[in-house]
């Protein structure tokens, strides 16, 4: 298997998204191996060049203007990574590359610091005029046009560029990198290539030292060694990785452009299932989506779409058919009033406060027959947590307790739970009882706020802190539908919409969930769409599962396929 071999079967794993990457990867491996273009036996061998190198360096020490060479130790076996064509010859970085020296500013000029770089075009992006007196302790290193620079140090380690013109006022670099100018004969494109290849950057990351921001000194760095090809061929290979990266970007583009023609058909052909009037004209349009789901949910996102789709149609009444034997919503409502008054007289709830009219610019659809908007305060007893304190830290007597990180979109995560110290009062208030909704009162991303997931009892006894909302409904089935409501397209919007920002934290109060408006269906029906919502869920995992397998062997095809080719 060739590069030509790779290309030819490129749609076998071109979703993938490893796919460009790797091939990039494979492009500048083949090209610093000697097996991108041919060898010519008219090339002037490597071992020529280097006696030129060597002329060359010795003319400028003598020049004065650059300082001798220390001795460098001979390459071992071991430190040669491939063997080398006919007319190459391996060479430590010294050897054909020197430094421009160290100054201290002392005029304006251009300062081109580590985090300069655009890294996947391999080019200085961005630089600063910086006066002398401002000058970072950093800027200390001069280069010139074709010097290649190599950041040493994290987070930026393995940022390589090549200077490509001259600066005005004159450039200098952050000492955070690593300085090669080549040598005549030596490209300045052919050595940014061997230096960003992975042969190169495997030595680095084996030299790197350092647990939070590995680094490598310029002692580790300048050991490296490098294949060096006749000065025809490095001339030839350059011009062919430039062509196969202009190959990479066309291909990077259509990926991109897919996608977006992807997403844009998807959005058309779902929207006209949440526009359907009725369960009856929604089964018709869900028959016209259906032929084009095998082209449309090859994707996790398109998965998603569709799940956000079904949360929607569920809300507004469309997912199943309306029962005309059902009781009605608003039946259910006077029943949950007489509990609530039964339960107030019984001094287990407080008296609720009188809640306003819900406003027609509340009502975000028109509901079915038989359901009813209403207020979350309405049909639960919404209820703030405990605050965190240090009186709270746990002593004696402690219990667990749910913090935000532990509720997630229709999903809690109990891997990490903290304590309390809680008097039995406090205990017996803010206990949790399998079917509580728990909703998170605020977060920095404004698609997070809101976000809300059902307690089902998995830890006995818990309480919950005051950046958690709780809502017990007086129906099972009626929780698990608010929860679909507030997780669903439109309630995530109206969350979004009532959440206060301050600092940049989106935040909802206990007030605002008890007056938030939602549907209501009949009790049998909320049942009927939870039930049909949860096996719809399960298909969608079972389809993310399957992408997920699929997307691995894809992946593993196009790390053989390359591991093959070079």
């Amino acid at each position: 298997m060739n590069l030509r071999g790779v290309l030819s079967n490129w749609e076998l794993f071109a979703h993938s998204p490893e796919a460009v990457p790797r091939l990039r990867e494979l492009i500048l491996q083949l090209a610093v191996q000697g097996k991108l273009v041919p060898q010519s036996p008219k090339d002037e061998p490597a071992s020529e060049l280097l006696k030129k190198i060597k002329a060359e360096k010795e003319r400028l020490v003598k020049e004065g203007k650059i300082k001798r060479d220390k001795p460098l130790a001979v390459i071992e076996e071991e430190e040669k990574p491939f063997e080398l064509p006919s007319g190459w010859e391996w060479a430590r970085l010294p050897e054909v590359t020197y430094n421009l020296g160290q100054s201290t500013p002392n005029e304006k000029f251009t300062y081109i610091d580590v985090a300069a770089i655009d890294n996947k075009l391999g080019i200085v992006d961005q630089v600063e005029r910086v006066e002398a007196a401002d000058a970072p302790s950093r800027a200390r290193k001069n280069v010139d046009v074709g010097t290649v620079l190599y950041s040493t140090i994290r987070p930026y380690l393995k940022n390589i560029a090549i200077v490509e013109k001259d600066y005005a006022p004159k450039a200098i670099a952050s000492t955070a990198f690593a300085i090669m100018h080549p040598h005549t004969g030596l490209h300045s494109k052919y050595l940014l290539h061997y230096v960003r290849s992975a042969v190169f950057t495997d030595f680095v990351s084996s030299k790197a030292v350092g647990v939070a921001y590995p680094a490598i000194n310029d002692a580790n760095f300048f050991e490296g060694v490098i294949a060096l090809p006749p000065s025809a061929e490095q001339s030839r290979i350059v011009a062919r990785v430039q062509e196969l990266m202009q190959l990479c970007d066309a291909l990077e583009a259509k990926v991109t452009l897919e996608a977006q023609q992807h997403e844009t058909l998807l959005r058309t052909l779902l929207a006209t299932l949440t526009q359907s009037a009725s369960s009856e004209d929604l089964a018709q349009n869900w028959q016209r989506v259906s032929d084009h789901f095998p082209l449309l949910l090859d994707r996790p996102q398109a998965i998603d779409a569709l799940e956000q789709t079904i949360l929607q149609l569920a809300v507004r009444g469309l997912l199943v058919p309306q029962n005309p034997m059902d009781e009605p919503a608003s039946q259910l409502l006077k029943k949950i009033r007489a509990e609530k008054d039964k339960l107030i007289q019984e001094g287990k709830i407080k008296r609720d406060k009188p809640l306003p009219p819900i406003a027609e610019d509340e009502q975000p659809f028109e509901l079915p027959t038989g359901w009813e908007w209403v207020r979350v305060d309405q049909v639960s007893e919404v209820q703030g947590g405990i605050q965190k304190t240090p009186l709270r830290r746990p002593v004696k007597q402690h219990f667990p307790y749910l913090r935000v990180a532990n509720v997630q979109r229709d999903a809690l995560k109990l891997d990490q739970i903290e304590r309390f110290e809680l008097s039995q009062d406090d205990l017996g208030r803010w206990k949790l009882c399998a079917g509580d909704l728990l909703i998170v009162e605020g977060n920095g991303n404004p698609d997070e706020v809101g976000r809300c997931a059902i307690w089902r009892g998995e830890i006995d006894p818990c309480v919950y802190q005051n950046h958690l909302i709780r809502v017990r409904g007086f129906q099972l089935e009626l929780v698990e539908f608010i929860k679909l409501f507030l997780n669903s397209p439109s309630g995530a919007a109206e969350m979004k919409r009532l959440a206060i920002t301050t600092s940049g934290l989106y935040s909802l109060s206990v007030g605002k969930i008890r007056n938030f408006v939602a549907p209501l269906p009949p009790l049998p029906e909320q049942h009927r769409i939870v039930t049909r919502v949860t096996e719809l869920r399960q298909l969608c995992a079972a389809l993310r599962s399957r992408l997920a397998q699929s997307s691995q062997i894809q992946t593993q095809l196009a790390q053989a396929l390359v591991s093959q080719a070079a």
